[in-house]
């Protein structure tokens, strides 16, 4: 995986609540393994009119160089599809800002290198405002510091992350990098425990 730096970056507003991982990628796009080539099926249904034309107003064809999709509450709810994670990731996201996720969208998100930041409820109105009245605003993601903030105003708001998923985001590590990580330590173990 790739170590996850400070983003700061506009963002893709999409003010939606219960976003399932059915709407994040439709289960006909799911016909590989690899977690290459899903970013152009994200959200197929709600970017693409049924000839393949998008939709002007979906935020997806509007936003460019985006790195952080501001979603709503409950996003990356019902099946457990780790291709949800894929999509976003493929696409060029690389962070996910809501006030509520589902627990096995999460555990896949940070899984894959994709940063979910929970936020208060009050927090994610105060950024779909500031982004609804600048669409260029950027937003500030420091994972180290746990900080999400308003680029140029004093708006900033601490998350949570476990320190596990925390250290193998910032190296770039995922968990079987990890477990290779500590390969020596494992071993010195082994041999003690022959010994005794």
């Amino acid at each position: 995986m790739e170590a996850f730096t400070t983003i700061i970056s506009k963002s893709a507003p999409l003010p939606l609540e219960n976003v399932d991982t059915d709407q994040i990628i439709p289960a006909r796009f799911l016909k590989s393994i690899s977690r290459e080539g899903f970013g152009e099926n994200l959200f197929r249904d709600w970017r693409y009119n049924k000839d393949g034309s998008p939709k002007e107003d979906f935020v997806l064809n509007q936003v460019v160089d985006a790195s952080i999709l501001l979603t709503a509450k409950n996003f990356g709810c019902g099946s457990s599809r780790e291709h949800a994670a894929w999509a976003i990731l493929d696409y060029g996201f690389k962070v996910v800002i809501s006030s509520f996720f589902a627990d096995i969208f999460k555990s896949n998100a940070l899984n894959n290198g994709l940063l979910p930041v929970q936020v208060s409820d009050d927090f994610l109105t105060v950024l779909f405002n500031s982004v609804e009245q600048n669409p260029n605003q950027r937003i500030k993601v420091d994972l180290r510091d746990q900080l999400v903030s308003i680029e140029g105003s004093d708006q900033t708001e601490s998350f949570e992350i476990s320190g596990y998923k925390k250290h193998c985001l910032l190296n770039g590590l995922d968990d079987i990098d990890f477990l290779l990580s500590k390969k020596k330590a494992i071993e010195k173990f082994e041999q003690r425990a022959l010994v005794l």
